[in-house]
């Protein structure tokens, strides 16, 4: 059963990406980086080492999509600044799942906490890309 719901949870999201436009898609992948950071943590914290790289490696594939999506020449200084924040998350993850570091991924999600309250606050008329 615990595989069918996954199983229809991925159909969900993969059937949202398809219909949602590219400002919903970064908000749903930032969402999701945020769910697997709260629960690598969690597992971090009972010492589920499978459990926790699991989903920390899960994180790390969300932000590299992320930092790979980035239009450089479009986006200037909030794509290089950007950039640089995805790079640090990214290392500062391998850290925390070297080290069993629940601290390192708390920091991670600040950051990315950060950058989604940002995401979210840009106003309706702005989340359409450019024509």
């Amino acid at each position: 059963m615990r595989g069918s719901l996954k199983a229809y949870k991925s159909v969900a999201v993969d059937s949202q990406k398809n219909v949602a436009s590219p400002y919903k898609v970064v908000q749903m992948l930032l969402a999701g980086v945020l769910e697997r950071l709260a629960k690598a943590r969690a597992a971090a914290e009972q010492n589920d080492i499978a459990r926790r790289g699991e989903l920390v490696g899960s994180a790390i594939s969300i932000i590299s999509e992320l930092q790979g999506a980035l239009d450089r020449d479009a986006g200037g200084d909030i794509a290089a600044n950007l950039d640089n924040i995805y790079d640090y998350a990214v290392r500062e993850l391998l850290l925390a799942n070297a080290e069993n570091d629940g601290n390192r991924i708390e920091t991670v999600s600040r950051l990315i906490r950060e950058i989604k309250e940002a995401w979210d606050a840009i106003p309706p008329e702005q989340q359409a890309l450019p024509e």
